[in-house]
């Protein structure tokens, strides 16, 4: 299935020029393909149903949004990590890597357009938006010019176009592919939703519009359709730890869709929304379980000492890494106080020091809870 052609450029290099998309001859798939998706649909509605009857469905996101946002940025080459994530917003680490800067302007990314296609479209101009809430200030390596299509010829690998694993199209061709990929996201087509979601994601990196950030924006845009076509009441299906967990696989997926084996690449997205479906599942399971052991522990304590335990411990599903500043905030108490609270949870198990050397500016792990996430 052709989308697309290599053209050789004044300068030497060729580079990729994308057909008219989609295709007028329309897009044919195989039978397999279908059941795939069924298959996939079919878990989608299960995770749908067990995240919503989770108590604090809005912590499982959050925790799932720190998950997305690091692989999503290590795929990119931060080495940062999901719990340094949560550390820079508790504010309970001055040791912190720099490049965890990635991971926390991806996720003022995702809530930005979370809050924007409320009310406004997904088109180019709202990709152009969230392209400059992650790169706006963000750690780069050269220019990425935030929130602006590029002007001038990008490359992917190599020093330059000639010596490049991919040129994409110069500016001139990419404004006609993207002119062609507004009106795919608005059309009213017989498409799987799925389906239409991985296209978007690959068209997206074929077109590379962007002269950094292509990669965050083009893995946002997969969750940000799901979520307006309705697949999930919450956006808990994030695919980035699988093209992370997968990393040279998606790679090469990829540059077959430029070549054509545009079949190929939905089968690898299809059977990343199977697995990550599947964790997913079993993640709100074990959290289930988990809230159920720790809010018992707490009920056999005396009525006011689990008063606050049980504040503290819904917080800590948002929140699953504190200190002393961080319990007194929440519960009002004195820092003695707090640190009774604190103390009280590490004899319960439920929370445990995060380093076990430091005596001074000590910070507390909900370890368990963290572990779902990241095992």
């Amino acid at each position: 299935m052709e989308i697309g052609k290599l053209v050789k450029q004044n300068d030497g290099y060729k580079a990729f020029i994308p057909d008219k998309f989609p295709p007028d001859k329309g897009l044919v798939f195989s039978q397999r393909l279908f059941i795939k998706h069924s298959n996939a649909e079919r878990l989608l509605g299960k995770l749908d149903g067990i995240t919503l009857l989770l108590p604090d469905v809005d912590f499982f996101l959050l925790m799932y949004i720190r998950k997305d946002a690091a692989s999503s940025s290590q795929i990119e080459g931060t080495q940062a990590t999901m719990i340094d994530a949560i550390e820079a917003e508790a504010k309970t680490s001055k040791s912190l890597p720099k490049d965890v800067d990635d991971i926390l302007h991806y996720i003022k990314a995702l809530n930005y357009g979370l809050k924007r296609l409320v009310e406004f479209p997904m088109s180019l101009r709202f990709i152009r938006e969230l392209h400059e809430e992650l790169m706006n200030e963000a750690r780069t390596t050269h220019f990425s010019d935030p929130g602006n299509f590029r002007k001038s010829q990008n490359w992917i690998g190599g020093t330059s176009p000639t010596n490049a694993s991919y040129v994409p199209p110069p500016p001139l061709e990419m404004q006609k592919a993207l002119d062609d990929f507004e009106k795919f996201l608005h059309s009213k087509d017989e498409l799987l939703p799925l389906l239409k979601a991985g296209l978007i994601h690959a068209q997206f990196e074929t077109i590379h519009p962007f002269l950094d950030g292509n990669g965050r924006t083009g893995r946002l845009l997969l969750t940000f359709y799901l979520w307006q076509k309705k697949l999930l009441e919450k956006p808990v299906l994030f695919l980035s730890s699988y093209f992370k967990k997968h990393q040279e696989l998606y790679c090469a997926k990829l540059d077959g869709y430029h070549n054509g084996k545009v079949e190929e690449w939905l089968e690898f997205l299809l059977d990343g929304v199977i697995e990550i479906a599947e964790r997913a599942i079993a993640v709100a399971q074990a959290i289930t379980v988990l809230r159920q052991e720790d809010m018992e522990k707490i009920q056999a304590l005396s009525k006011s000492a689990s008063e606050s335990a049980v504040i503290v411990l819904r917080k800590l599903f948002a929140l699953p890494i504190v200190n002393v500043n961080t319990v007194k905030e929440w519960t009002g108490f004195t820092r003695q106080g707090a640190q009774r609270v604190i103390n009280r949870f590490v004899d319960l198990g439920i929370l445990e020091q995060k380093d076990k050397n430091e005596k001074y500016g000590r910070s507390f792990i909900y370890r368990r809870y963290v572990d779902i996430f990241t095992e």
